[in-house]
């Protein structure tokens, strides 16, 4: 499965209103989409529970994982931004 690395940009990481809007994005793309820290497990992106559960604080390093391309870029850069903005 492609991967990305990615450096996470919301100031306090991804806490809730950023995994809502990331599993927002991947439930709207339709397709598997997952993310994980190093020595973690993955979890399901399309869950904002899941999400929380990394601990991924801003300037973590999250690999997202998707067969889709363009659901992995997008997640990816949803990552990145500071969404708290």
């Amino acid at each position: 499965m492609p991967t990305k690395t990615v450096i996470v940009g919301s100031s306090i990481g991804l806490h809730a209103r950023p995994a809502a809007i990331i599993a927002e994005a991947v439930v709207n793309a339709g397709v598997p989409v997952t993310l994980s820290v190093d020595g973690g497990e993955p979890v399901d992106a399309g869950s904002a529970l899941m999400i929380m559960t990394l601990g991924a604080g801003n300037g973590a390093q999250v690999t997202v994982a998707s067969d889709d391309e363009g659901a992995l870029n997008t997640i990816a850069e949803l990552v990145q931004k500071d969404l708290d903005a």
